[in-house]
């Protein structure tokens, strides 16, 4: 795959069919609550379709060769539901295809400041007919349950030109699950309720067959032609037609060499599980009414408006990396497309770019994008907070079927419900609950917001504490045990005292005391000291020996994993080997002790970082997007620039270049999220321990300058980082107390300050496992 280098756009020129599946997810356009994957406008040639709404989902049996209790029963697959995005062309009776004919020109464009989508084609029919072919197509950030699209085709000739706009349903697509009960929940998962067509409006209403939610798609056109006054036409001459799972506006013309055909396009979609059919249909011909009334250029001037003001407050700057520095902005526009309007929804791992991971939802949330958008779309992060409270019934159930108090937050989810059919991995991955906690904090701290302290954190942080005091126990000789849990690394399982888990478990008692004690609820002064005594004693293993933390109880002794004769081709290692084998051996699926030294760093010293970082770096494969963007951070602060770099590239350019070979399923937000750790809180050595916020910078050699801009409590700041300095500034605000290095610093309105950069330590790189070295620029 190759895409010009350019700072504000991601354009594709040329057509390569093969690499449709992949560019289609690159180009995937969302607000968080519509997902629209960047298929052609014709609807074919295309590697995978998908148009989702945020929640929307159908059950399936969950597959068990042998059950037992309380494991989950219903899985949750995210449902391709109506395509809006069809608009099909016929010259001269000829249909548009790019299989057919000639591509004389073609290029899209993905632009980080409209967000649209843009294309551009030049297209000979195999009868020699040519026309100029631009669309551009946008999900609205300003209007939530719309999206619009502008198409517009020039002829070199005299031609007769026919345009089909559909609604499609039960769209056809190849099943991209093994199992059958998949595939079965997936094939024609909607069922018509409803259809309307008159004018140039149709709507669409339908339901799932299982989990029975509903959902409504509409559609209106505007139709001109240009020049308008001329002898070949009376106007366009326009029908539209419905049935249960198509609606079709069809509009033909003649139109003169060097005229242009214009088609704007509305979508208004919506879905509830509760709302009646005819409320759903209401809801989105209100949507579609105010996107007409907005009209196109009203819908793009508040795409624009409102990215303005997002890059004035997330924008990084890089100098020395032209290729970084437009990953860097594909990935934050990702991010905030994956959260802006989600709206008490859950932010899936691949946002709502493709189907992967059954458009399920999972603690990389909360530990990875959850950051990004706390600092920099504050409201997105309270918002996507403020779903997790609202499956706090589903998590009290949860814990109870387990025999627990509490809440116990699910693995993987779409409405809050676990739907993980592997309960090593999912159900005694108890840090969950945990990571859910610290995200919860972390906004708190970020924002100081009053009303999302008393009205939802509170809650969410009593009954995760209570979690873990009925998961732990006191042991008279190693303080307060959890045992039995699996934590973020995925090759072990099972294991007693994970570091990381007992970290952020005693962060979550912490903060569940002092919220409680903030806001009187139904807890005691008993049971908060409970938490306190807990939190106070948790063990944290540390092998005397070795001088590292093991990443659970007795890992430094289990027996090594043979790298060097494990051959390339089999990595990832869970395709090819055993669990079994993979959770006796040390070897690492990706970063656990090591992000517990990030988002705990006050919990360990200097001395005691750099020797963990190289006991882990020697063991862990990285054979999940979420480890280079962890590594990075911790290679950053002990002094391996080099190093934190290469990682960083890795996070940066995981699905722009496609190196886990399976972007067809959509983006992994967690590893775009790693690559602004990676800079913010690896060479900006951003840490916010405890709610203070504190910085320190250094360059990579490989560039010659990098900024970023980021929000704390209301103050919008901007750091940039040169080889011996670093400037502090206020973007908007009127002034924030810091730390450069360990020194208090004020940064003032139209007063920046200027910093030495101290030197980085001299250290030797780190030692990686053989043949899964990070690849170097």
């Amino acid at each position: 795959m190759s895409y010009a280098v350019e700072p504000w756009q991601l354009r594709w020129q040329g057509l390569s069919v093969d690499h449709l599946h992949q560019t289609e997810s690159t180009f995937a356009l969302s607000n968080g609550h519509i997902g629209l994957r960047g298929t052609l406008d014709e609807g074919e040639p295309r590697g995978l379709p998908g148009t989702y709404l945020n929640g929307f989902y159908e059950e399936h049996e969950l597959p068990y060769g042998e059950g037992g209790y309380g494991y989950p029963e219903a899985g949750q697959t995210v449902v391709n539901v109506t395509d809006g995005k069809i608009i099909r062309l016929l010259v001269e009776d000829e249909p548009l295809d790019m299989r057919y004919g000639e591509a004389i020109e073609h290029e899209r464009t993905l632009d980080f400041r409209t967000g649209t989508l843009r294309r551009r084609t030049v297209w000979e029919s195999p009868t020699g007919r040519r026309v100029t072919v631009r669309s551009e197509r946008l999900v609205s950030f300003s209007q939530r349950a719309v999206a619009a699209i502008r198409y517009e085709v020039e002829p070199e000739d005299d031609l007769q030109l026919v345009v089909q706009s559909d609604l499609l349903a039960n769209e056809p697509t190849k099943s991209r699950s093994n199992d059958p009960r998949v595939a079965a929940a997936l094939d024609s998962p909607l069922v018509n309720d409803f259809t309307m067509a008159e004018k140039s409006r149709a709507v669409l209403c339908h339901r799932t067959k299982v989990s029975d939610l509903r959902m409504a798609a509409a559609m209106d056109h505007e139709v001109s032609v240009t020049p308008s006054d001329n002898d070949l036409h009376d106007g366009p001459r326009t029908e539209i037609r419905a049935e249960d799972d198509l609606a079709r506006f069809t509009a033909a013309v003649d139109v003169p060499a060097g005229g242009r055909l214009q088609l704007t396009k509305y979508l208004a979609y919506g879905w509830s599980g509760q709302r009646s059919t005819p409320a759903l249909r209401a809801q989105v011909e209100a949507a579609l009414a105010g996107a007409c009334q907005t009209g196109w250029d009203g819908l793009l001037a508040e795409q624009k408006a409102f990215l303005e003001d997002f890059w004035e407050v997330a924008d990084i700057e890089i100098d020395g990396d032209d290729e970084l520095q437009q990953a860097i902005r594909f990935a934050l526009f990702h991010i905030l497309q994956a959260g802006a309007r989600g709206e008490t929804r859950a932010i899936p791992g691949k946002g709502l770019t493709g189907p992967g991971y059954d458009g399920h939802a999972f603690w990389d949330t909360e530990m990875f994008v959850l950051p990004v958008l706390t600092y920099t779309v504050p409201d997105a992060a309270r918002d996507a907070l403020r779903w997790r409270h609202s499956t706090l019934d589903k998590a009290r159930e949860r814990a109870k079927v387990l025999g627990l108090k509490g809440a116990a937050f699910p693995w993987r989810s779409i409405n809050g419900a676990e739907c993980s059919a592997y309960w090593p991995a999912g159900t005694a991955a108890f840090h969950v609950s945990g990571d859910v906690a610290y995200a919860v904090q972390q906004y708190l701290n970020a924002t100081n917001d009053e009303d999302f302290d008393r009205d939802q954190a509170t809650e969410i942080l009593v009954e995760t504490a209570r979690l873990w005091l009925s998961l732990g126990h006191h042991d008279p000789h190693d303080g307060f045990r959890i045992d039995g849990v699996t934590g973020p690394d995925e090759y072990s399982a099972i294991v007693d005292n994970n570091v990381y888990t007992n970290l952020i478990a005693q962060q979550n008692l912490w903060a569940a005391a002092d919220a409680a004690e903030r806001n009187p609820c139904d807890v005691t002064e008993e049971e908060i000291a409970t938490w306190r005594r807990a939190a106070d004693a948790m063990s944290i293993p540390y092998d005397e020996m070795l001088q590292v933390h093991p990443q659970a109880d007795n890992f430094t002794k289990h027996a090594e994993w043979d790298f060097e004769n494990t051959p390339e081709e089999k990595y990832p290692l869970l395709l090819h080997f055993p669990y079994f084998d993979l959770y006796r051996k040390q070897v690492i699926k990706q970063a656990d002790l090591v992000l517990a030294m990030h988002v705990r760093g006050d919990a360990f010293t200097d001395e005691e970082k750099v020797r963990n970082f190289a006991y882990y770096e020697a063991r862990t494969v990285r054979d999940s997007s979420l480890s280079a963007g962890t590594q990075a951070v911790l290679a950053a602060e002990v002094g391996h620039l080099g190093l934190a770099y290469d990682y960083l590239v890795e996070a940066a350019f995981t699905d722009l270049h496609d190196l886990h070979e399976n972007v067809t399923n959509g983006l992994h937000m967690a590893s775009l999220a790693g690559a602004w750790t990676a800079l913010v809180a690896g060479f900006g050595g951003m840490r916010d321990h405890g709610g203070e916020l504190t910085f320190a910078p250094r360059l990579p050699e490989q560039l010659s300058r990098f900024s970023f801009r980021m929000s704390f409590q209301g103050t919008r700041i901007g750091v940039e980082v040169r080889e011996n300095e670093a400037v502090y500034r206020i973007v908007d605000g009127t002034e924030l107390t810091t730390r450069h290095h360990g020194e208090p610093i004020t940064i003032r309105k139209d007063a920046p300050v200027t910093m030495p950069i101290p030197k980085a330590p001299d250290v030797e790189r780190p030692k990686s496992p053989f043949g899964r070295e990070p690849r170097r620029r």
